[in-house]
């Protein structure tokens, strides 16, 4: 299991065009990937959870990957977090 903590630079925070494009990226990988704020956690896979967490600019969150492929897939979503949220 990798995980990593992330905070937030984008002004509006987490909204629907970027948690969009986070679930179309965590698609790409066979491990199941975990989007943490505060006591909840969600999957990266389901946009209107990831909404759900209300997540805004200045916040941290924890990404969590677990499978066959995560250091990869640690390596790349976080790379996707520093270019787009």
């Amino acid at each position: 299991m990798k995980s990593f903590e992330y905070t937030v630079q984008d002004p509006i925070g987490i909204h629907a065009r970027p948690a969009g494009l986070l679930v179309k990226e965590v698609k790409k990988y066979a491990s199941t990937i975990t989007l943490s704020k505060g006591e909840k956690s969600v999957n990266a896979l389901k946009l209107m959870a990831i909404m759900g967490l209300g997540i805004k600019q200045g916040e941290t969150v924890k990404i969590t990957v677990e499978g066959d492929d995560e250091e990869k897939a640690a390596a790349e979503i976080e790379a996707f977090f520093k270019a787009n949220l």
